[in-house]
């Protein structure tokens, strides 16, 4: 018999990645939790390159950040689902384009999706047919309630800017 696992399997997508690895916030949280091993990160091409060029073209100066990370991360690739997959799913949510990104976590099978885009994480008739499948949860609602955070704790990061870590004291207002 085997055994169960002993991590949960969690996809993060685009957005976590690029809020990340730009803000010192609830997605980067997320982030420092699958480089320590708390949970087994699954990512597919399509994220990595969609929080690649995003972070190229919003925030370059912290795209190093998020290659340090893919560097040192270990993960699964899931590959992207084909494009006749994703028409036969179109309507899976209401964004087309996050269509690929469903259907990647949801063939990995994993335990949750994490997710700071609305289209994905609204619980509404347009997410009905993919919460069927998956538990897609917002960076903050996983930390407190898989990754065990309080409020407290998640109060203090709400707003967290990079000096404040570096320095490790608060910024004015």
């Amino acid at each position: 018999m085997a055994s169960p696992r002993s991590k949960p399997r969690v996809f993060v997508d685009a957005n976590v990645l690029l809020a990340g690895s730009a803000f010192p916030r609830w997605p980067f949280e997320v982030m420092e939790h699958a480089a320590d091993g708390d949970f087994t990160l699954v990512l597919c091409p399509l994220v990595i390159k969609q929080a690649r060029e995003h972070l190229q073209v919003l925030f370059p100066a912290h795209l190093h950040r998020f290659e340090k990370f893919l560097r040192e991360v270990e993960c699964e690739i899931e590959p992207d689902p084909t494009p006749g997959k994703v028409e036969d799913n179109r309507n899976l949510v209401r964004d087309l384009s996050d269509v690929p990104i469903a259907l990647a976590a949801m063939n990995a099978k994993v335990d949750f999706l994490v997710s700071e885009d609305k289209d994905l994480t609204v619980k509404d008739e347009t997410t009905i047919e993919l919460r069927r499948h998956l538990h897609v949860m917002l960076s903050g609602t996983f930390l407190r309630e898989v990754m065990g955070r309080t409020s407290e704790e998640l109060e203090a990061v709400r707003h967290r800017k990079w000096s404040e870590m570096e320095e490790g004291v608060k910024e004015p207002d």
